[in-house]
């Protein structure tokens, strides 16, 4: 047998072996927080170590969104990411354009100058945006998390989209341009049709971010429980010792499952806007 056909064969046979495996590794904690959650606590104090349920409750999801107000954190969340997400394409998408397509004093400046901001730990910009926001009365307001949210996510964002701008054959702008479309246009009709992967994938960063994001949403927000996010909801299950572990792995999975659903509905897009801008040519 030649080297070449036993590779081939290995091969053949590892690569079923390896992707079982790191699946049930990535799966099997989200699983075990499931099977948890619909679990009635007796049961689980009885067994502890038993992974499937003998009956299964949905009682800790109705406990989860309505006596411990996750249904109101849902709502917070939706409004917070989904405004961020936005915000942040709407001033991403020209900005990006510009650094990509524009010729200006600086241009390469600005292009790290952006990066540059994510030099600075979360911790850091803590006091000084604590201090923004409360002479400017939005501390404990959702506008407030939101324009933070926003000023985090706009820089890589740019970043991200001006690498796949630059894809973008020019010749097809120029052909827009004869045809009498002004520049705004020409992003308009050519460039965002051209750049939906893209901005999939980078749409669900920014919304991961908002969604997960729990240092800034306790700092500005925890004053509030009507404002409260579902990460901060949940950190409060995880510190209260009266919430039941059900209860709690019922909240993960109510903070979890809406970014899975998003991912899964948005993989084919999000695969091809992740490798975009990796090659020129």
């Amino acid at each position: 047998m030649s080297r070449d056909r036993f590779e081939r064969r290995l091969f053949a046979v590892l690569r079923p072996l390896v992707i079982v495996f790191l699946f049930l590794i990535t799966a099997f904690p989200f699983l075990y927080m499931v099977m948890l959650s619909v679990r009635d606590i007796q049961e689980l104090i009885l067994e502890p170590g038993s992974l499937w349920p003998r009956d299964l409750t949905l009682d800790t999801y109705v406990d989860v969104l309505t006596r411990q107000g996750f249904l109101t954190f849902l709502g917070n969340s939706t409004i917070v990411a989904v405004s961020s997400v936005a915000v942040t394409l709407l001033v991403s998408i020209p900005g990006a354009y510009a650094v990509a397509r524009l010729r200006f004093f600086g241009r390469r400046q600005v292009h790290f100058l952006f990066l540059a901001v994510y030099l600075f730990p979360a911790i850091v910009l803590a006091i000084p945006l604590f201090v923004l926001l409360t002479m400017l009365g939005l501390r404990g307001s959702l506008a407030g998390l939101i324009l933070v949210y926003i000023a985090q996510t706009v820089p890589v964002t740019v970043y991200m989209l001006r690498n796949y701008f630059e894809t973008v054959p020019q010749s097809v702008e120029e052909a827009a341009a004869i045809d009498g479309c002004t520049r705004l246009s020409t992003i308009w009709r050519v460039v965002l049709p051209l750049s939906r992967p893209a901005l999939m994938a980078t749409g669900l960063y920014a919304f991961m971010i908002a969604w997960n994001e729990f240092l800034f949403a306790l700092l500005f927000l925890v004053e509030r429980r009507e404002s409260w996010t579902v990460s901060l909801g949940l950190s409060q299950l995880a510190g209260s010792i009266e919430v039941p572990t059900t209860v709690l792995m019922a909240g993960s999975v109510v903070l979890t499952l809406p970014i899975v659903i998003v991912f899964f509905a948005g993989e084919r897009l999000l695969t091809a806007g992740l490798t975009a801008g990796a090659e020129k040519g």
